[in-house]
């Protein structure tokens, strides 16, 4: 029998309370842009074809169905529909996430940009950020800078040998990173992240140029140095990471051999391989007047922002009832 007190929120009441306002000066912010709010399924016949995130699989009408990992298909269809700047503020699933900063059911805000890059909506995203958290300080910085300050190598040309040893001598861990990125993720997580802070006054951190490997539905061109970077970029407060940006891939054919990379690694890793989005690429190739326009997107975490907002330490004191009392 569940505990006596299981039926009630796990957040104060005042936290929920601030959740309401929170949401609301979103909006405000983005009406005050003329930035549309756009509704997309949660529910859909395709899910993520993305190595790192599992979809949660449901059932509709005796088929198999998925909840939205994000909005993002779905906004990116509207785009090359012709809508214009849009958002969506609502509900994304991820399977198997769950912990002091994850519910496999979270709010996600997600915008988009039309005739924008990375850099254009990275400013965008700091005067987001100060407005709700009343921060001032926002600094931007590339991912080689990053590394170069707190490890002092270039995370664009060390070798696997390089970083390994760099693994070894900063993190306490129980096995041995397979390859480049697993240890560039190891050491941004679990050493950069917790002391990008340290020393100063809590700010916002807006990091750039990810590693090629790591582009995900960004576009990849080649920095000043002449390596090939991801034009993507994401934003930190207090050493947590709150939202992920791209300058958008619009090139169909490179998204439809993105799709098929990440289904043949996830086959051959054992994940589940299900319908991915070829209505994207579609949209990509065929949207009006032709093909997705040039624009740039960001996902947010909601729960996360709130955290901040209440000096909050844990996700259930910002969510009424997470997964354990769902």
């Amino acid at each position: 029998m569940p505990e006596q007190s299981s039926w009630q929120p796990s957040a104060p009441l005042e936290n929920l309370r601030r959740r309401a306002t929170l949401l609301a000066d979103i909006r405000r912010f983005f009406s005050e842009r003329q930035v549309l709010e756009m509704e997309v399924p949660i529910l859909s016949r395709r899910a993520t074809s993305d190595p790192h995130i599992d979809s949660i699989t449901a059932e509709c009408s005796g088929e198999p169905a998925f909840l939205a990992t994000s909005p993002e298909f779905g906004l990116k269809r509207l785009l090359a529909a012709g809508i214009g700047d849009c958002y969506y503020l609502g509900k994304a699933f991820r399977n198997g996430e769950a912990g002091g900063r994850h519910n496999p059911e979270f709010t996600m805000l997600e915008w988009y940009r039309v005739g924008w890059d990375d850099h254009r909506l990275m400013i965008e995203v700091g005067e987001l950020l100060s407005w709700l958290l009343r921060i001032s300080r926002v600094h931007s910085c590339s991912y080689r800078t990053l590394f170069l300050e707190h490890l002092g190598l270039d995370p664009h040309r060390a070798t696997l040998r390089e970083l390994s040893d760099c693994v070894a001598y900063n993190l306490e861990l129980s096995f041995e990173p397979v390859d480049k990125d697993e240890c560039l993720d190891l050491l941004m997580s679990h050493h950069i992240e917790p002391n990008m802070d340290m020393g100063g006054k809590p700010g916002i951190t807006l990091v750039y140029d990810f590693p090629a490997s790591q582009a995900a539905l960004a576009r990849v061109e080649e920095d000043e140095h002449g390596v090939p970077v991801a034009r993507r970029f994401e934003a930190y407060v207090g050493g947590m990471e709150l939202a992920n940006g791209y300058w958008e891939l619009t090139d169909a054919r490179e998204q439809l051999r993105r799709f098929e990379a990440d289904q043949r690694y996830r086959g051959e890793n054992g994940k589940p391989v299900n319908p991915f989005e070829e209505r994207l690429v579609q949209a990509l190739e065929s949207g009006i007047p032709s093909g997705m326009p040039e624009c740039a997107g960001v996902a947010l975490g909601v729960d996360r922002l709130l955290m901040l907002a209440c000096g909050a330490s844990r996700i259930d004191e910002v969510v009424a009832f997470p997964i354990g009392r769902a």
